[in-house]
């Protein structure tokens, strides 16, 4: 059992549709976020409950679009505990002057939704030239910039750390690269031919973790080859809590029960000395 716990993909929905309107990315609303919402003070005492020191909340664009103000508000009063990570059009003209915005309010990552449950998109846009400016901004801040995105996108996304190797990026879920093929995981090269970037680090979520024991991959298999890739320094633990079933001390008693087959330090590192990196603020003070 890791001595810390830091999840840095946990999502938060408001009731107050009055102060904090749905209007999702896409015009499609997540059917987690309707079926199963959890609003801040039920994260809390989820974490409570579930041992889990620290967080990273990931604002919602599958509620909210890109209005942060829910996330934000939020974590105002709690930022020895939370750090936040938002969204923005990054290919709007006001997209630098957006993200300089959001962490003047306190958030402190980017994330960027290319495909996801109600985003089906040509992932191109990445790499786009209107993307730059908010690019350079990331690093100007210096945000970790997480992206939910899939395999077939990665020529993309290598553009992008070929001109911005001072760029963080998290890839959310492990691009959801199938690994149910088992040993050597030849399907998910893709994912582990990003290794060879220093600044490309992996989002290793519930969801992953739950299919790790799927047809034929182990968490033995799967997860060492993982660490021998990437290092488990380049590899942060997130629960995707409330968009996976499940409450949150299920998930975490799985995710740490899973990952006991991996050495003590590997397991502090995925479990919260990458998110500190990530995310300073979550550093102990």
């Amino acid at each position: 059992m890791p001595s810390k716990i830091f999840d840095i993909h946990p999502h938060i929905i408001s009731a107050d549709t009055a102060r904090y309107p749905i209007s999702p990315l896409g015009g499609k609303r997540s059917e987690w976020s309707t079926h199963r919402p959890v609003d801040f003070e039920q994260l809390v005492a989820g974490m409570n409950a579930a041992g889990v020191d620290k967080a990273a909340i990931v604002h919602s664009s599958t509620t909210y679009g890109y209005d942060n103000s829910y996330l934000a508000d939020a974590i105002a009063q709690h930022r020895d505990r939370f750090a936040g990570v938002f969204s923005v059009d990054v290919r709007a003209d006001d997209a630098a002057a957006k993200i300089r915005y959001w962490v003047s309010r306190g958030l402190s990552g980017l994330r960027l939704f290319a495909v996801g449950s109600t985003v089906k998109t040509d992932q191109s846009w990445i790499a786009a030239p209107d993307t730059f400016a908010a690019w350079e901004c990331a690093i100007d801040q210096g945000l970790s910039v997480a992206i939910s995105m899939r395999q077939e996108g990665l020529p993309h996304l290598e553009m992008v750390l070929q001109r911005y190797p001072g760029v963080r990026v998290v890839l959310d879920h492990l691009l959801h690269a199938p690994i149910g093929d088992g040993p050597p995981y030849a399907a998910a090269a893709p994912l582990f031919a990003m290794a060879k970037y220093p600044n490309v680090y992996l989002k290793l979520t519930s969801a992953i973790v739950r299919r790790t024991r799927d047809e034929r991959a182990t968490p033995e298999s799967f997860l060492s080859k993982l660490v021998g890739a990437f290092g488990s320094e380049r590899i942060a633990w997130g629960s995707n809590y409330p968009a996976v079933e499940g409450t949150l001390p299920e998930i975490v008693a799985d995710s740490t029960a899973t990952l006991a087959c991996l050495p003590d330090a590997d397991q502090e590192n995925i479990f919260w000395r990458t998110a500190a990196s990530l995310y300073p603020s979550l550093a102990d003070k």
